[in-house]
């Protein structure tokens, strides 16, 4: 009786540590820019990482799925002749959003990192900032404020776990026109949109509305799909998420012969107080038509009485 004790005392013990170690070894994952940017290789402790030049005018931009947090290591260039400190800033949006500034002051040379082409001078002393991302897929671009230093950054994300919560499908505003997908034997419904007839949502917060989005595709078509989806407020554009997609090997249109869905990608919008009406539409014009699909968390609905 009493070793069936010590085992029932052990076991939550046990799950505990075991989910603590769980989460304190998630491997960060080492992204670099999705568009072609000058890659800097850096010499630390005989280790050598690649670093990608920043620039005033060329964003560097960096998709990844959250939630997580993008830690973002920057160095600046010592070159002959400057003094002994430098000073910088680099700009960045997330999909879209408003622009953040962040400055880097007092940056003197490294004494422990190196370039492997010796001739570009001295690396700066590391400088890092972090980005909290939320649920969904996201881009975020990347600049200096201005030409007068060059600057390298090495990207690093930590994924987090999702939060668990029960979803329930959330219907546009009609008229919307609804199609059947079929994946792993489950229909779903999804909605067409496009630029004339975007989808139009209706929605009291504070909430969260998970948007699911898939490409319309032919049978031909081949590798990576880039697409981009704006979201709107009375005329006021709130984001524009830059997404990418392939065809998808299971999910199927129900009446749909000709054409081919395009794997799901998700973006959220975290809604405020209050009442408010978005409206989602695509901007690319290759891409007529996009298929949606709304969630919104089981526990924000409330039933009319």
């Amino acid at each position: 009786m009493k070793m069936k004790k010590i085992q029932l005392v052990l076991l939550p013990l046990i799950l505990f540590y075991t989910g603590i170690m769980a989460q304190s070894t998630v491997k960060p994952i080492h992204l670099k820019p999705t568009n072609f940017q000058k890659k800097l290789p850096i010499i630390i402790s005989g280790k050598t990482l690649n670093y990608y030049s920043l620039s005033a005018s060329d964003p560097s931009v960096i998709s990844v799925r959250g939630p997580g947090v993008l830690k973002v290591n920057t160095r600046g260039q010592f070159k002959s002749g400057d003094g002994d400190l430098l000073k910088y800033a680099i700009s960045y949006t997330v999909d879209g959003g408003a622009q953040k500034s962040v400055p880097v002051n007092s940056v003197a040379r490294s004494k422990e990192a190196t370039y492997t082409d010796g001739t570009l001078g001295v690396p700066g002393q590391l400088k890092s900032f972090e980005i909290e991302l939320l649920r969904g897929d996201h881009t975020i671009e990347f600049k200096l404020k201005e030409n007068l230093v060059n600057v390298a950054a090495r990207y690093v994300f930590t994924p987090a776990k999702v939060k668990k919560q029960d979803w329930l499908a959330f219907s546009p505003i009609q008229p919307s026109e609804p199609v059947d997908i079929i994946s792993r034997e489950i229909t779903t419904a999804y909605y067409r949109f496009s630029m004339e007839k975007p989808l139009k949502i209706e929605i009291i917060g504070p909430t969260e509305l998970r948007v699911l989005t898939r490409t319309e595709n032919q049978y031909q078509m081949k590798g990576r799909i880039n697409y981009r989806v704006q979201v709107k407020e009375n005329g006021i554009i709130l984001n524009t998420f830059q997404l990418n997609s392939k065809i998808s090997e299971i999910a199927v249109y129900k009446d749909v012969k000709e054409l081919v869905p395009g794997t799901a990608c998700e973006f959220v919008i975290y809604v405020p107080k209050g009442k408010h009406i978005y409206e989602i539409s695509p901007l690319d014009k290759d891409k007529s038509t996009l298929l949606g699909r709304m969630l919104i968390p089981k526990k924000d609905v409330v039933l009319e009485k």
